[in-house]
């Protein structure tokens, strides 16, 4: 069994309950977490701190707002490589995680490579970026932009 199998299967429902209380307030005091999930504070903290460990619960960070930054204009740009040979996916991996306005970017099993979400101010600001950046990243043969009119829900909420 792989190690991923093993941390699923070891995953029950106090663990679930603890995980959904800190994905809606990550800044929970232990106390508050155990009363929540239904457990004493003692196993709790060692149950969160199992999760941890094992790389379940990868860190704790502040949610901010994009668009309270002025970042509301979202694309999602499909890359085409013209190489996909190991090194040339190394070279582009490294480069793109050098673009701040890419915030995510997938590999994906497609007729293109790699899908980035990319977070600007506005679509003059998209455009610099798309041309500047991820055009001239190492083996871009083509891109295709597609813009996100309304967000439902997004890894923030």
């Amino acid at each position: 069994m792989s190690k991923e199998g093993r941390l699923h299967d070891d995953i029950d429902a106090i663990d679930r309950r603890i995980m959904q209380a800190l994905r809606e307030d990550g800044r929970m005091p232990i106390s508050e977490l155990s009363q929540r999930v239904g457990l004493s504070k003692s196993p709790c903290q060692t149950r969160l701190k199992r999760l941890v460990e094992r790389g379940v619960i990868r860190g704790f960070h502040a949610s901010i707002d994009p668009v309270a930054l002025g970042l509301d204009y979202v694309a999602f740009t499909e890359v085409k490589l013209s190489d996909t040979r190991e090194a040339a996916l190394d070279a582009f991996r490294q480069a793109v995680l050098q673009i701040a306005e890419v915030e995510e970017c997938h590999m994906l099993a497609a007729s293109f490579d790699y899908l980035l979400k990319v977070r600007t101010s506005d679509i003059r600001r998209y455009r610099a970026v798309l041309g500047e950046k991820i055009s001239s990243l190492p083996h871009v043969a083509s891109t295709s932009t597609f813009v996100v009119m309304e967000t439902l829900r997004d890894a923030q909420g």
